[in-house]
């Protein structure tokens, strides 16, 4: 079995680098994951899996090999564990693993689909907290449009406990998203302040995508003017909008609860 131990190996500093760039990732069509639930997830999910790297002292050979399938193995030391790993609480363990494609053409819908579609989310704290809350509902689809985070971001696949792995996501811009569910008749309602009416008085039980936009600046003009229905979600206190995944888990499990869960 092959081992590294060095730091300054070309190949740990390649895995260094798809950790810490964006380009490096989307180059070479590959990203780590750390963990064994994201691992063992992530093979679920249907990703590839080229390497799985491990420090034997906290997870055993006969374990990294249970995850690796036809992956190579690579034994690491403590060191070069410690300049990859990016979670705090270590479990000993990474894979190197293949990109999928994000494109709206490859989602493979419900005949009733409910999708939650985010329009340009910037943190990956509330990126990772929308799929676990679509993992969490079993939608059918979660789409990002106009994307500004990398969705293979260490901290997505983090904050999202391995959730990036377990849901259909696609990504697109607004206009190519609208006309998506157009052409499938699919109904979407547009979270926002603005000619809203209250999000529990619409009908989810035909097929439905639930639209959210940042907290900051909330749904572009193009969400608005094109929703079946704006909705919006009544507040009573002194601000006007709550965090983004908060407010997309309160619209999604009333249209569960009107689809009988």
């Amino acid at each position: 079995m092959k081992q590294i131990t060095s730091v300054q190996n070309p190949f740990i500093k390649s895995l260094v680098l798809l950790q810490e760039k964006a380009k490096a990732r989307k180059q070479s069509g590959t990203f780590l994951i750390e963990g064994k639930r994201e691992i063992s997830l992530a093979l679920k999910g249907g990703y590839e899996i080229e390497t799985i790297l491990f420090l034997p002292e906290v997870c055993s050979e006969t374990e990294s090999q249970k995850l690796s399938g036809k992956a190579e193995l690579i034994e690491i030391n403590k060191e070069v564990y410690q300049k990859l790993a990016y979670r705090d609480t270590t479990e000993g363990i990474l894979a190197v693993a293949k990109a999928k494609s994000m494109l709206l053409s490859g989602l493979q819908l419900s005949e009733n689909p409910l999708i939650l579609i985010a329009e340009a989310p910037e943190k990956p704290g509330n990126i990772g907290a929308l799929l676990r809350t679509a993992d969490a509902a079993n939608l059918d689809a979660v789409i990002i449009a106009n994307p500004k985070s990398d969705l293979y971001n260490p901290n997505v696949v983090r904050s999202s406990v391995g959730c990036l792995f377990t849901n259909q996501i696609a990504t697109g811009t607004t206009a190519e998203i609208i006309a998506f569910l157009k052409e499938r008749n699919i109904n979407f309602y547009c979270a926002t302040l603005q000619n809203s009416t209250s999000y529990h008085t619409q009908d989810y039980t035909s097929p439905t995508a639930l639209v959210v936009g940042t907290e900051a600046t909330g749904l572009t003009q193009e969400w608005r003017d094109a929703a079946t229905q704006n909705i919006i979600i009544p507040m009573q206190g002194e601000i006007d909008s709550m965090n983004v995944s908060v407010a997309a888990a309160i619209l999604i499990f009333e249209a569960k609860r009107q689809r009988g869960f």
